[in-house]
């Protein structure tokens, strides 16, 4: 039987996205079998595989191999807390993309990760997804509106380009990026 998970804030559905799956696999710290596992990226000095979602979101994981699961290094705003990004990066599963994984942010605060999204999931949401995950391409990369609709039109969930979407969980507007192997 799976134990109930324990709630991510920022990760509100850590299973849907494939950052953690069912397994009967014993967790190397608590050396219990919970009935998930997690498979996101673990960056620590030793590899650690295994880990059980409770351990993450106690922080044990964290603070028993040196680990972090997300790089919070990118675009944080100043008035992001050091709290709020300790909570992401040593309580929050990570998750599996093409190059540095990352974490967005708005109105202060981590967004809540939704997953990753191909062109068709992108048809399913608001225009504002949409306008989120093109927004950094535009800004960084500096691409044509013509190169920006061919690469959005030509996402894909599982292989590449790869859209990666958040939502702010203040205001609820959507933030993003692209992603390719």
């Amino acid at each position: 039987m799976l134990d109930t998970l324990p709630s991510f804030r920022y990760h509100p559905d850590p299973v849907a996205t494939g950052s953690l799956v069912a397994a009967d696999t014993r967790c190397p710290l608590c050396n219990l079998v919970r009935g998930y596992t997690y498979v996101g990226p673990t960056y620590a000095i030793d590899e650690v595989e295994g880990l059980c979602p409770w351990c993450i979101a106690d922080g044990s994981a964290a603070q028993a191999y040196g680990a972090d699961f997300t790089d919070i290094e990118v675009g944080v705003p100043a008035g992001v807390t050091a709290t709020v990004l300790e909570e992401v990066s040593r309580r929050t599963p990570g998750f599996s993309g093409w190059q540095t994984e990352h974490w967005t942010y708005h109105c202060d605060d981590a967004c809540a990760f939704l997953g990753k999204v191909g062109a068709e999931q992108l048809a399913s949401l608001p225009d504002e997804a949409r306008t989120a995950i093109a927004a950094e391409s535009r800004a960084v990369d500096h691409w044509s509106e013509e190169l920006l609709s061919d690469v959005l039109a030509n996402l894909s969930r599982d292989g590449s380009p790869t859209g990666y979407l958040f939502q702010c969980l203040h205001c609820g507007a959507f933030t993003g990026y692209l992603d390719f192997d």
